[in-house]
């Protein structure tokens, strides 16, 4: 992989770490619902410039399937980790968010995408255990409110994880571009009425609005695309080292930006759920690849 490849991927790791540190900035002021859907509309807009630019089409005759995508890929993802950001430190949140992994080696064996290996299933008993010390020995005390938040995120990061395969089938009948600005689009559709009920109860601090500014233009918008033109040029798993890099960057950004504790259980937590993520992968920074057989 290029210099300038490995580059990218660190930028984007760092971009979307910071993106739970803008989700405790604007969640409290603007309200789960309300930041939710501004982010899928702003990312809507961003991406649909994207399609217009490079001249794509909108997939009408699939629309079921991409608004359905959009719900479970999108919309309740972001309402989820929007209500968790009320309570839980950004760095917990980017730690179970790797978890999606976990969820979607799961699905994926459900659906027969993929085969449940050994070495899979230890990885995801792994990640649920770490699951548990972050929340039992972390810094925050183990709440009711806590809880409640912890399963928000384990949700959201699940919704991610059960459409994996999904989207992996939508990719064989549609442009990864399209899938990307369509999904955000019916997400937004279905997050309005939500939106315009709540929009009186939200705070429009000049913070919350730059907040959401990045997180839908930048994070959920720019950064997806960089992303898709990175994985034209480098291979599958280095494609994937933003899902390890992720909560390092979370737990620094909201120990540096926001103060928040750090605690054993969020080492020996996030170590289990970095090492989850490795096994159900296989990643392995220090294998040697092999090299290509002669044709």
């Amino acid at each position: 992989m290029k210099t300038r490849y490995l580059l990218q991927l660190l930028g984007l790791s760092a971009l979307w770490g910071s993106s739970f540190v803008l989700l405790r900035v604007a969640s409290p002021a603007l309200g789960p619902v309300v930041l939710a859907t501004l982010r899928l509309a702003l990312a809507t807009g961003t991406l649909a410039v994207i399609m217009l630019l490079l001249r794509h089409r909108w997939p009408r005759s699939h629309w079921k399937e991409v608004f359905g995508l959009g719900i479970l890929t999108a919309a309740l993802p972001f309402l989820f980790f929007s209500y968790a950001a009320l309570t839980l430190p950004a760095g917990y949140i980017a730690l179970f968010n790797t978890t999606a992994v976990l969820f979607g080696t799961l699905a994926a064996a459900w659906l027969r995408e993929d085969t449940l290996t050994w070495r899979k299933l230890a990885g995801c008993i792994a990640g649920f255990i770490g699951v548990a010390l972050i929340v039992q020995l972390g810094p925050v005390d183990p709440t009711p409110a806590v809880l409640l938040a912890a399963a928000a995120a384990m949700a959201g990061a699940g919704c991610y994880g059960v459409a994996t395969p999904l989207m992996k089938r939508a990719t064989t009948r549609m442009e990864p571009l399209t899938i990307s600005a369509s999904i955000h689009l019916g997400a937004t559709v279905f997050m309005l009425p939500g939106g315009a009920w709540f929009l009186p109860d939200a705070t429009f601090s000049a913070s919350a609005v730059m907040a959401v500014l990045m997180l839908g233009v930048v994070t959920s918008g720019l950064a997806y695309w960089v992303h898709l033109r990175i994985l034209r040029h480098v291979p599958p798993v280095a494609a994937m080292s933003p899902a390890f890099l992720i909560p390092l960057f979370g737990v620094t950004w909201g120990h540096l930006f926001l103060g928040e504790p750090l605690g054993s259980g969020l080492y020996i937590g996030g170590a289990f759920v970095l090492l989850a993520t490795a096994l159900v992968t296989g990643f392995n920074p220090w294998r040697r690849p092999y090299p290509a057989p002669p044709t």
